[in-house]
């Protein structure tokens, strides 16, 4: 049995022409080496698995041949370069940081800089995961890197350059690696496939290469895995199975039932996807980024963002060109938040399917979807204002009008019974259409004062007004308060507001503290009602209400005459033990 070699280890770089995805960055080192123009420290950046320990042993090899060639490549013929791929080079160190993090073992490595390099001309210290390195340790490093010896170069690596001292990183030269692109993933994975004979789907690598997350060493690792599960034929479907990934077919397929408005076939959908073991948060992250990726398809210049095989970004533009802007722009929000709220819900599937629900019935009026018009589930409040429209073109669209509030009085007036009859409870909701919470947050102030079929009505300064609308108004500025306010909000509605005269505003608080509380508001409250009232001399005065509780508060000697008045053993009593009153 042959010792089998991972692939992240078979193919890795030995040159700078094998690096992948990384040309700049490459061509950097080598030019430097070219021009012999080397640094004291270098610090190589970037996420897991992008090349940076790689390039820094290539780097390290390269700048200690003894023949390098005209392109600043290593010969791999020299004493120096044998050594070095065969791990026994005395001029090239490498060290792990995360392991060796001490103070010792940095000035084990300020021991070792001192002697000059026996082979080649620089000794080179390789520090990965430096910022591992405890504050001490970093201290130590300081001098060295500020004035190292001419023959010595640091090449530190990390993952994380925000916890590294800024000392340290004013001392060195910074090569920031990017993540992997798709393409250069899927490339490099057809290449180590077709040397070791592997078949394969450029789709199915495709998804290996989404799964690695920019990484190469994950995407070789991944590649590993699936060749085994398959047998050494990588099919999208054994990719699938292996990985546990989402077929995007689910995705195309739930937009559409979104297009088409079948609630029903959205909730069948998803209950497919949680039977086969996905998870509702993966599933709705995985959504969110199909709308993006349909909102980009629709221009041709952003379909290069799409990091999917050619043959898909088709289906993806032709789905693109069913679905509009709104709606695209609207599902992201929704799939997004629900992905920010599920691990905080309660009741995770309802949170998933409510979102879901909530797309499904997205209308072309409101959010500029579906070329099919679908059949809603209206809310309550919608069939009530419908309803209030066929028996006379004075009640209005929205919650004001002077005729509606005087049948409003007529209607409270009477005594209802506890259990109405379905006529006079349509009846009652016909008349009364004054509601105390805002039923949207795009609701506009202007639709209280705009009647059916009419225009707006401009209303004179010092226009007469009523307690309905002085009411409705009140509760409307409690209802506009931002969250921050809520306690203000809360206090306006548990509040009795009362017309005095034409003008003149009574609030009712409860003692002088809330009186104290709310005159900080009163003025906005004022201007706000003028505003709306169309009536310059509104003028609010507060009062404070003296209760029955209040009333009947006795002193300690008023309670104890009471006392003694309602019983004359009491006093004989007192007088009898000599009680005083303190």
């Amino acid at each position: 049995m042959e010792n089998f070699i991972v692939s992240a280890r078979k193919y890795r770089p030995a040159t700078f022409e094998d690096v992948v995805g990384q040309q700049s960055l490459a061509n950097t080192l080598k030019r430097a080496i070219i021009n012999h123009k080397l640094a004291g420290a270098y610090l190589f950046c970037g996420p897991r698995g992008v090349g940076k320990t790689t390039c820094a042993r290539i780097f390290a090899k390269a700048i200690n041949c003894l023949h390098p060639q005209a392109d600043g490549e290593a010969c791999n013929e020299c004493e120096s370069c044998i050594s070095f791929n065969e791990q026994r080079s005395m001029n090239i160190q490498e060290l792990n940081a995360a392991a060796n993090n001490s103070v010792d073992d940095i000035r084990q490595i300020i021991d070792q800089v001192r002697i000059p390099p026996q082979i080649g001309n620089y000794k080179v210290i390789i520090l990965d995961e430096v910022h591992m390195l405890s504050q001490s340790a970093s201290n130590a490093l300081l001098k060295t890197l500020e004035e190292p010896p001419s023959y010595v170069i640091f090449i530190l690596a990390t993952t994380e350059k925000q916890k590294i001292l800024p000392t340290i990183l004013s001392r060195c030269q910074i090569f920031d690696f990017n993540r992997m692109e798709i393409n250069d993933i899927v490339g490099q994975l057809m290449k180590v496939a077709t040397n070791e004979h592997i078949g394969f789907e450029e789709q199915a690598l495709n998804v290996i290469a989404q799964k690695a997350d920019g990484g190469m060493r994950d995407a070789l690792s991944i590649f590993d895995q699936v060749t085994n599960y398959s047998g050494g034929n990588i099919t999208y479907d054994s990719v699938l199975k292996c990985l546990n990934v989402l077929d995007y077919d689910y995705y195309f397929k739930m937009t559409d039932a979104f297009i088409r408005h079948q609630v029903s076939e959205a909730l069948l959908l998803f209950n497919d996807i949680v039977n086969k073991g996905f998870d509702g948060g993966v599933f709705i992250g995985g959504l969110a980024r199909h709308m993006r990726d349909l909102l980009v398809s629709r221009d041709a210049e952003t379909t290069r963002l799409l990091d999917v095989a050619e043959s898909v970004k088709q289906r993806y533009a032709a789905q693109a060109r069913q679905c509009g802007l709104k709606f695209l722009y609207k599902a992201i929000r929704k799939c997004d938040k629900c992905s920010n709220e599920y691990k905080l819900s309660y009741n995770k599937r309802l949170s998933v399917e409510i979102t879901l629900i909530e797309l499904a019935q997205s209308s072309e009026d409101d959010d500029g979807v579906g070329l099919v018009p679908g059949h809603q589930i209206k809310p309550i409040f919608k069939e009530t204002a419908s309803r209030s429209e066929s028996p006379a073109k004075s009640v209005t669209a929205a919650p004001m009008s002077v005729t509606v509030v005087a049948e409003t009085k007529h209607a409270e007036a009477k005594p209802m019974p506890k259990e109405p009859e379905k006529e006079q409870e349509e009846s009652h909701l016909q008349r009364r259409h004054i509601p105390t919470i805002r039923l949207s947050g795009k609701q506009e102030e202007a639709k209280p004062q705009q009647v059916l079929g009419e225009a707006p009505v401009e209303y004179a300064a010092g226009k007469p007004f009523g307690q309905a609308e002085l009411t409705y108004y009140w509760n409307q500025f409690a209802a506009e308060l931002p969250p921050q306010e809520a306690a203000v909000s809360g206090r306006m509605r548990q509040m009795e507001v009362k017309q005095v005269g034409d003008t003149q505003v009574e609030v009712h608080v409860n003692n002088a503290e809330v009186m104290n509380f709310m005159s900080r508001y009163i003025p906005r409250i004022e201007e706000y009602l003028k505003n709306k009232l169309n009536n310059r001399d509104v003028k609010i005065v507060q009062k404070v209400l003296v209760t029955k509780e209040q009333s009947l508060r006795y002193s300690p000697q008023e309670l104890l005459n009471k006392l003694v008045a309602e019983n004359t053993g009491l006093a004989k009593m007192k007088d009898s033990l000599g009680l005083e009153l303190d």
